[in-house]
């Protein structure tokens, strides 16, 4: 079951690589059906705050009609950072199943875990490497094309 929700996110993370988004790509599921799909928003939209997670997370809550997101598990290709693990802890998701971890930025179990490490008034499940290899891949092809772009500019 896993598996096949993050395919979901990883077509999200898709269509944020068409866009020269950094390729990460949430769903959101309540009772076994997707309320909620996001990718990357940030550079097309100029706005920090557009992670495929926050969008997600508004998307799901105007889906439910509140803010609370309890018995939901969000989908995401890549490791969430503090602000989108911020996000998962006050929008009372049950649990976050993560594709890759983040080394740079990830908040969830690799650089901190906002989620565990701390007492907050919510906890969220975490659970990580469904579908590693194909979160990874996406993110290092994106990566290895933009290097080669800002090469060939220089």
């Amino acid at each position: 079951m896993e598996e096949k929700f993050m395919k979901e996110a990883l077509k999200e993370a898709k269509k944020a690589f068409d866009k020269d988004e950094v390729p990460v790509g949430a769903v959101i599921v309540k009772d076994g059906k997707i309320i909620a799909r996001a990718h990357n928003l940030k550079e097309s939209k100029s706005d920090t705050t557009y992670h495929a997670e926050i969008l997600a997370i508004q998307k799901a809550s105007k889906k439910i009609g509140s803010w609370r997101l309890e018995g939901c598990t969000m989908y995401v290709t890549l490791e969430p950072c503090p602000m989108c693990a911020g996000a998962l802890i006050q929008a009372r998701l049950d649990k976050v199943i993560i594709g890759t971890m983040d080394y740079k930025t990830g908040a969830c179990g690799s650089i901190l875990n906002l989620l565990k490490d701390y007492k907050f008034n919510h906890n969220v499940e975490v659970q990580g490497g469904v579908l590693k290899e194909e979160c990874e891949a996406i993110l290092q092809q994106f990566f290895k094309e933009l290097r080669k772009r800002k090469k060939e500019i220089k």
